[in-house]
């Protein structure tokens, strides 16, 4: 019993490491991390069968561009807050009940359904992957809801052992995971009503995941023209990018760069945008693990998520903010990435089978159009060949 109870809070841990990756990944940490996790992700990123286990569903570097979106974002902050809290309360009182020995915990929350404590962990899991929404994050929550499935059955079978009577009919008047009133009218009983929810929660966690990446692709603020596509960080810069991007593409530096027959993603967004190194490798500056702000950022991203619905990310603490060229509100910086394996522009230029390469940059005095710098970029984003978000 240790040993699977072990295994199955090793499994959390790992649940929970990879669900923060984001907090990692802006860390000093980021190397040693991904030294061994990178491997993990190419290797899935690798097969079609797997690919879209590393690809993200849900806006993440982008601003939420509609209400739906907005309102999806401020739920992952308050369903994993609200869940940590429920966990922790709940321990509380269990371990309070073991040191002063007093029984089974059946007040508080234990009087409604048997195992807080895990529906606490399963919402706060649901925060979490959209807080950072991998796929990965998704399909490895729906494993560890299963494994304390498992071990909730195990734990009530040692409560009946040790408190037959009184814990027989603390079962009879509450559920397992929902008041018992709901439970039984979702699922029926009996092992095939465990299997059927256990379907149930797979189908629609998964499913519900690829719903919201085809929903979040097709309400982006894109303009596009021919074999071009290019995406606005942030809302306010949609009329802008629709306006300029004609002359961006008749410009000298940039119509030298475009090859016939490619096929373009380009990314529109303030110079100062503290996750532009999620696109390409536009600079140290921007690789968030040399920078030491990962505590702050990740508090910022968990309390305050209004912020990040109009701002995004460059509001971060630590952001730098100088504009580029000293022009501020008028200089937007555009990374272009070259898509192959792509569908049909637009949509399909953020298809989970397209590859992205980093071809150039250049920072743009949108309301002159002019060119003040151009660089070109290596073929990497700022952390290497980690999978990272495209939106």
């Amino acid at each position: 019993m240790n040993r699977g109870k072990a295994v199955l809070n090793s499994a959390i841990i790992l649940y929970f490491i990879i669900g923060l990756e984001i907090l990692i990944m802006i860390s000093p940490f980021a190397g040693f991390f991904y030294s061994a996790f990178n491997p993990v992700l190419l290797a899935i990123a690798k097969y079609p069968a797997t690919r879209w286990l590393s690809a993200f569903f849900l806006p993440h570097m982008v601003v939420p561009p509609d209400a739906f979106l907005k309102v999806i974002r401020v739920a992952g902050s308050v369903l994993f807050l609200l869940g940590l809290a429920v966990f922790f309360v709940c321990a509380f009182q269990v371990y309070f009940n073991k040191f002063f020995k007093k029984g089974a915990a059946l007040k508080g929350l234990y009087s409604v359904i048997r195992h807080p404590q895990y529906l606490g962990l399963a919402v706060a899991g649901v925060g979490l992957f959209i807080l950072w929404p991998r796929f990965l994050v998704v399909a490895l929550w729906v494993v560890m809801v299963l494994l304390y499935l498992l071990l909730a059955k195990d734990e009530e079978r040692r409560m009946l052992k040790d408190y037959p009577e009184q814990y027989r009919q603390y079962m009879q008047k509450t559920g397992m995971f929902l008041p018992r009133a709901i439970e039984r009218y979702i699922l029926p009983a009996g092992i095939w009503g465990k299997v059927l929810g256990a379907v149930l929660i797979a189908v629609i966690a998964i499913g519900g995941a690829f719903a919201l990446r085809y929903y979040t692709i097709r309400h982006l603020d894109l303009w596009s023209a021919g074999n071009v596509a290019a995406l606005a960080i942030t809302s306010g810069d949609l009329p802008i990018m629709q306006h300029r991007m004609p002359g961006v593409l008749d410009l000298a530096p940039v119509k030298a760069r475009l090859a016939k027959g490619k096929t373009y993603l380009v990314y529109f967004l303030p110079a100062n945008y503290i996750m532009q190194g999620l696109i390409a490798d536009t600079g140290g500056q921007w690789r968030l693990y040399k920078q030491h702000h990962a505590l702050s950022m990740i508090t910022d991203w968990i309390f305050h998520p209004f912020r990040h619905l109009s701002q995004g990310h460059h509001a971060l603490p630590g952001a730098l903010h100088s504009m580029a060229g000293g022009q501020p509100g008028v200089v937007r910086r555009l990374v272009f990435l070259e898509i192959d394996d792509a569908g049909a522009v637009p949509y399909g230029l953020f298809a989970i089978s397209a590859r992205r390469i980093p071809v150039f940059m250049l920072d743009l005095n949108v309301h002159e159009l002019q060119v003040l710098s151009v660089r070109d970029l290596p073929r990497v984003t700022g952390w290497g060949t980690v999978p990272t978000p495209v939106f």
